[in-house]
């Protein structure tokens, strides 16, 4: 069986971690953390990924601390659907991404390294497995998920939204 290893993500993981969930001191704009928000409204924060797998890896996330899908309510289920649909052609827009990987990691055996629930939305591209992946255990990306921010922010804001902060 062969394994791929994502080395850069360890500092994540080694790092000194804020008191407290990471998503809701994002949705707080709190600055003992990165915030790399795009869209915010009442129900929901949208984010850039800081450990991104490709340019425009998004985070859509309720702004109540949730970990269970189950317990969101029918208006946050509405505008996350609604909020993905406007992600995704922000996202085409942008970087012209061939497919999406879209979904949760609920619990950290799945995958999820924050325990507040969030949807990913990450664009992917034909070939986009180099050598660098690999042999050196590096992922080449193409833009800063700062400057990715930076223009998925602009975009949303060019896009009507009832009740954006």
């Amino acid at each position: 069986m062969d394994y791929f290893f994502s080395f850069n993500k360890m500092k994540y993981f080694k790092e000194k971690k804020p008191d407290g969930c990471i998503l809701c001191l994002i949705k707080k704009n709190s600055v003992e953390v990165e915030n790399l928000t795009v869209f915010q409204n009442e129900l929901l924060t949208i984010s850039v990924n800081l450990y991104p797998y490709n340019p425009g890896h998004i985070l859509l996330f309720p702004n109540r601390h949730l970990v269970d899908i189950r317990e969101l309510t029918e208006e946050e289920e509405r505008e996350i659907q609604r909020l993905t649909k406007t992600a995704l052609s922000i996202l085409d827009t942008l970087f012209s991404p061939s497919a999406y990987n879209i979904g949760y990691n609920m619990g950290l055996e799945a995958g999820g390294s924050i325990e507040h629930l969030h949807q990913h939305i990450i664009p992917r591209y034909p070939r986009e497995v180099g050598i660098a992946e690999l042999i050196g255990g590096k992922k080449i990306l193409v833009e800063s998920p700062y400057d990715s921010a930076e223009k998925i922010k602009r975009e949303f804001s060019s896009f009507p939204h009832p009740g954006s902060v």
